[in-house]
Parts: C-alpha cells; sequence; structure tokens
C-alpha cells in the first residue's frame, strides 16, 4: 500500500527522464518523469522539496504522484 511522504530530490536527470529522491525516512526513491504533476515541464531541480506516494515495485521504492512542496 503507498504512503504519502516527502523528502528531498537527490538528482533528477530531464534528458533521461528518471532520478532518485531521498525519502525523509532515509530511503532512496527512484522517480520517472510520468509521475510528476503539475508540471508544464518533467523537471526537478536537485535540493528540491517534494511529496509523493511512496510505493513498493519488485525493483524497489518507486516515487507516484509527485508534487513541489511550499
Amino acid at each position: 500500500m503507498a504512503k504519502r511522504t516527502t523528502g528531498v530530490v537527490r538528482w533528477f536527470d530531464g534528458s533521461k527522464g528518471y532520478g532518485y529522491i531521498d525519502a525523509k525516512d532515509g530511503e532512496r526513491v527512484f522517480v520517472h518523469y510520468t509521475a510528476l504533476t503539475s508540471y508544464d515541464a518533467p523537471l526537478l531541480l536537485e535540493g528540491e522539496q517534494v511529496e509523493f506516494f511512496l510505493n513498493q515495485t519488485t525493483n524497489g521504492p518507486q516515487a507516484t504522484d509527485v508534487s513541489h512542496l511550499n
């Protein structure tokens, strides 16, 4: 079951369309550009604070429904 959490963007490569978020619990979470909401361009900036659903997949933790924290 997915849970809503927060974290900081570790890195994101817009040309490749993916990156990683460091969740507040210390877990490194994969993020794909299709998981981003409210973006004109699929882009996350290093150090940016985000909120997301944390899903456990067969390949490890993955973020969905990612949005900026104000």
